[in-house]
């Protein structure tokens, strides 16, 4: 894997070398350029970021708390592994998940969430229109997001944010299945689950959303039965 270009950090108030440290890193992990397993120095990225090892602690104990960063027995710290053999689980509570929150949505909205989903719609239409990666997976999970928020149901949208957290990873490697150009139609399938909540169409709202959150699942799946490519190493 080649290693990312050094980055020092000029001085900055107290905690703002942290996040950004945290914010690099967090991009790599993401994009997979950290692969998963690979190693973490804190002298190393000190070194590379021209600062102490003290904000480099403060962004990896961040990183961890998000579940990307993994502390050993030995107390060495790695990028955590992506669980590729126990992926079913998390496949069948993110298309619940998915079909839940978008019927509330469609029950309980109001005026001002329209605006907030469409909104977002609009910034994952940005992210895919430049080929962005990074700002697909978090203008995406921003959409879904919203839908949650606008069922009302404070612990469907706990649990579908830590979900959409955990699967940011296996996303990325959708998203470089298609060479981070997504298929027009994908876009038009939020664009019909927006059109079924207003319309407080639940049940469209169901079927919709179930029917894009199992297309992400197929994809994902071919990368890890053969039918696909699978390579998260740079």
């Amino acid at each position: 894997m080649t290693e990312p270009a050094s980055n020092p950090l000029p001085e900055r108030r107290r905690g703002s070398g942290a996040k950004m440290i945290y914010d690099l890193l967090r991009d790599e992990i993401l994009d997979l350029a950290l692969a998963p397993g690979s190693p973490v120095d804190e002298t190393q990225l000190a070194q590379r970021f021209g600062t102490s090892r003290t904000p480099v602690r403060e962004a990896l104990v961040r990183l961890a708390g998000e579940g990307l960063i993994e502390t050993l027995p030995n107390r060495s710290t790695m990028v955590s592994n992506i669980d590729f053999l126990n992926m079913q689980p998390l496949f069948d509570a993110m298309v619940l998940m998915y079909r839940v929150t978008s019927r509330l949505a469609a029950l309980h909205h109001r005026p001002e969430d329209l605006e907030a989903i469409r909104a977002r719609q609009a910034a994952f239409v940005a992210a895919v229109e430049a080929q962005d990666a990074l700002a697909m997976i978090a203008s995406n999970a921003a959409f879904h997001a919203a839908i949650a928020e606008a069922g009302r149901n404070r612990y469907f949208f706990g649990l579908f944010s830590r979900l959409l957290d955990e699967g940011r990873r296996l996303l990325r490697l959708y998203y470089r299945s298609y060479g981070d150009r997504l298929p027009q139609a994908f876009l038009e399938e939020h664009d019909e689950l927006i059109a079924a909540i207003a319309a407080r169409d639940a049940e469209a709202a169901d079927r919709l959303a179930r029917a894009h959150a199992e297309q992400v699942v197929r994809q994902i799946e071919r990368l890890f039965t053969g039918e696909g490519r699978l390579d998260i190493t740079l």
